[in-house]
């Protein structure tokens, strides 16, 4: 009788990949990078440790929307007070902080726990082409 595998945290290797968000439409793209994050795309994957890889975004305010979304698509925060919402269109917010919208379009296709705290530690993302990770990425390039 074979024993099941139980990874360990000492096993879990972690590599970097590199996405070019240039004419990528947002949700695809936010779910190819949620799955390298998970660690979803190794065999050795695991749902109550986190063997997810490192993951640099670049040319993040070059993403494409499909529809009106670029006008209609709004989000909301609250400061706690009444009377404290507030909306900001997505146009806006590609103008202002572009980065924001993959980031926020990321987290929500993580898992609501501990975990998702550190994947979200391993994302990094650029609005040009340059970064400051070419030491460990090297040059590759994945196609979301």
């Amino acid at each position: 009788m074979t024993k099941t595998y139980s990874i360990k945290a000492s096993d879990i290797e972690r590599k970097w990949h590199t996405v070019d968000a240039s004419d990528e439409i947002l949700g695809r793209l936010a779910t190819r990078i949620a799955t390298l994050l998970m660690g979803k795309h190794k065999p050795m994957f695991c749902r109550n440790l986190d063997v997810g890889d490192f993951v640099v975004v670049i040319n993040a305010d070059k993403v494409r929307f499909t529809g009106d979304k670029a006008k209609q698509k709004m989000y909301y925060r609250h400061s706690g007070y009444p009377g404290g919402l507030k909306s900001t269109s997505l146009e806006k917010m590609m103008q202002t902080h572009p980065t924001r919208v993959i980031e926020r379009a990321v987290k929500g296709m993580l898992p609501r726990n501990k975990l998702s705290a550190g994947m979200m530690k391993r994302l990094k993302i650029y609005v040009g082409d340059s970064h400051p990770h070419q030491g460990q990425v090297g040059s590759k390039v994945v196609n979301a």
